[in-house]
């Protein structure tokens, strides 16, 4: 590794560690302080916190290398997520803030779902306690994945060294100062991402003498790598199926706990609109850059006879040719900032149901805070651990394990949020069959050996789209046939309705 490379890594690494220190003493006293930052978060840190939670090392890593082979079909992915961010800013975001406070303070997701329906029984609490576990630790497996082939393929240390540095750093500055350490980190981290996902594509699009320069390496490729509707990969126009698949990523957003509890802990429900602003646009901005370097990638290695074994790593490849050392190891600190981001936002997200839905709910019901913040500390690093050992599995794709997660927090969680925050007449019954519906239908989707068309059920159409659907149909079905006659319940959706109309 160059010693300017190194230092820049250096620096990143010592910043990160001092935030988690800052953090300690601010966040550590109290579960709600450790798992939510006391709800006190910024527009600003809210929104990038959100994002960069939201935009892990697929989107410096995946999206470009997706990019990379087959062309602007890929970006049907970016306008769903656009969209669906924008919604669920403007649909989820200030209902959820409301009711997770007057349903008696829920810190977890799995705990609003609890509270929302007065579940006594905890079996709603279980369940989705159960559905994060399993989710979250694949999908931080992903993110450990994706540091362990940036070490590998820029620093020259082996990938499994990668995995553990890469989850070393995450672990200790999460363990120290919990949600308020990961949503300062997650800011920095977002900024680091913004300016390289414009510096990158920028100076690759004056090297290759502008657009039309671009254009032109690419026109000697076979595959048209311009249009929208046609797969540069395979030659093939795409179908509207496979354009709803890309699109339907969207989707997720309303279901995935690590983006939506930050909703849960930005300091007034006034401050939202503020956040949605800062948030989409910084989406906006970074998602266009990390498709750029992906097209505008083919194009220079196209000019200079370049080969990519792995287009994943194109955005890595770019960052050590076009800079300094010194530039390029703060381009290299944005993967790991990506990375980072998101596997800090998912371990203290699976941390809080671990300790709160299963430690506190099961075993401790009479536990102390100082108790808690330690079950919650330990629970970080065993998560860690089994997600260090599933990402042992090299050939795992980054997109593909991504997309498994995400379709699996989408189909489950996303109609139930999404129903429960508008409507007084669902019932629990409907919450556990909608959820445990949603994440069934992804796995048999994922996993069967049914075929239509020649095609696996997951090539055909993404498995979120049928979760989705079939949760969403549960849900409804189920609620008009049974009553919500729980006084508890109907009194608490008529406050929060209460509430937002005097917040207009």
């Amino acid at each position: 590794m160059d010693p300017y490379t190194f230092v820049s890594l250096g620096l990143y690494f010592l910043v990160m560690l001092g935030i988690g220190l800052y953090s300690f003493k601010q966040s550590s006293t109290d579960v709600e302080g450790y798992m939510l930052g006391g709800r006190s978060l910024s527009p600003k840190v809210t929104a990038l916190s959100a994002g960069a939670s939201d935009m892990s090392g697929w989107m410096l890593m995946g999206l470009p290398g997706a990019m990379y082979v087959s062309g602007l079909s890929s970006a049907w992915i970016a306008v769903g997520l656009a969209i669906g961010a924008y919604l669920n800013y403007l649909w989820v975001a200030p209902r959820l803030r409301v009711y997770t406070e007057l349903a008696k303070n829920a810190l977890t997701i799995p705990d609003y779902f609890a509270n929302r329906f007065n579940d006594t029984s905890h079996s709603l609490r279980l369940i989705s306690s159960v559905v994060i576990v399993i989710f979250f630790t694949l999908y931080t497996s992903s993110g450990v994945v994706a540091g362990g082939k940036l070490f590998e393929s820029s620093f020259g240390l082996s990938y499994e060294m990668g995995l553990y540095v890469t989850a070393g750093v995450v672990v200790a500055y999460t363990l120290l100062g919990g949600f308020m350490a990961v949503s300062i980190t997650d800011f920095v981290q977002g900024c680091i991402m913004f300016v390289s996902l414009i510096l990158v594509p920028v100076v690759v699009l004056f090297d290759l003498g502008g657009f039309s320069g671009a254009a032109t390496q690419l026109a000697t490729y076979d595959g048209d790598y311009l249009d929208f509707f046609v797969n540069a990969s395979t030659g093939e126009t795409m179908s509207v199926i496979g354009i709803i698949s890309l699109l339907s990523w969207g989707l997720g957003y309303f279901g995935q706990p690590h983006i939506i509890v930050r909703f849960m802990a930005i300091r007034s429900v006034k401050d939202i609109k503020m956040a949605r602003r800062i948030g989409i646009s910084w989406m906006l901005v970074s998602i266009t850059g990390a498709l750029a370097t992906g097209i505008l990638g083919l194009a220079y290695v196209t000019k200079n006879q370049g080969n990519m074994q792995d287009p994943e790593t194109i955005f890595i490849y770019l960052s050590q040719i076009l800079f300094h050392p010194l530039i390029s190891g703060f381009l290299l600190g944005a993967i790991l900032a990506a990375i980072m981001s998101t596997i800090s936002s998912q371990l203290l997200v699976t941390s809080s149901s671990l300790t709160g839905d299963f430690y506190q709910a099961f075993l401790r019901k009479d536990a102390s805070q100082k108790e808690l913040v330690t079950a919650g500390r330990v629970s970080v690093v065993l998560v860690a651990l089994v997600a260090i050992y599933l990402a042992y599995d090299r050939e795992s794709t980054i997109l593909d394990l991504v997309s498994n997660a995400w379709a699996g927090f989408g189909a489950a969680f996303g109609p139930l949020v999404l129903i429960s925050l508008v409507w007084k007449k669902m019932t629990k019954l409907a919450a556990i069959l909608g959820m445990l519906s949603g994440a069934i239908t992804v796995l048999v989707w994922i996993y069967a050996p049914i075929t239509i068309n020649g095609q696996l059920l997951n090539v055909w159409i993404y498995e979120i789209v049928p979760g989705f659907l079939v949760s969403s149909i549960t849900i409804i079905v189920v609620s008009l046939l049974g009553t919500q006659d729980d006084k508890l319940v109907t009194d608490t959706f008529d406050r929060v309705q209460l509430s937002l109309k005097q917040l207009d």
